[in-house]
């Protein structure tokens, strides 16, 4: 039986970039004027990109977290939907007792959001983001946790619960 399952949540929940992609033009937008941004100059991990931003926010922009935060609250029912299928998954493997947790390089106030939005909040017990999330979900589970990092692995590892 499948105790602990470290989810992937742009893999297999919903895909967060295109939100992600869609804020970073906004901010370059709509900061501009105080600090020049280059949403294609930062790091496609965004674990790495976020260090980057935290030195462009320091020049005057303030918190571009809190900025995130309010940005995905406004568009994440755009960009994000509840996917049948994976929340069946995640309702079976709760009903089971397995131990849920969800990792991203996304910054967490847009994971904390896009979770929110696909319904998943109430049955995730653990979220990692930025770098190295993965691996830090998987120490917080351990060692014999389960990875579904695709909609395809969370249904498969469902089903064999």
């Amino acid at each position: 039986m499948t105790t602990a399952v470290a989810i992937d949540l742009d893999g297999a929940l919903g895909d967060t970039r295109p939100l992600w992609e869609e804020f970073l033009a906004d901010a370059a937008r709509r900061f501009g004027s105080i600090s020049p941004l280059e949403p294609k100059a930062l790091p496609a991990d965004r674990g790495a990109a976020a260090v980057e931003l935290d030195a462009w926010a320091a020049s005057g922009v303030g918190d571009w977290r809190a900025a995130l935060e309010r940005f995905a609250e406004d568009r994440a029912p755009v960009y994000l939907r509840p996917d049948g299928e994976a929340s069946a998954a995640l309702r079976s493997l709760a009903a089971v007792g397995a131990r849920l947790g969800v990792f991203t390089d996304a910054p967490e106030p847009l994971a904390r959001v896009a979770l929110a939005q696909l319904g998943a909040s109430r049955r995730i017990e653990s979220l990692e983001t930025g770098a190295g999330a993965r691996e830090r979900l998987l120490a917080h589970l351990g060692p014999d946790a389960a990875v579904a990092a695709s909609r395809e692995d969370l249904v498969k590892i469902s089903r064999d619960a």
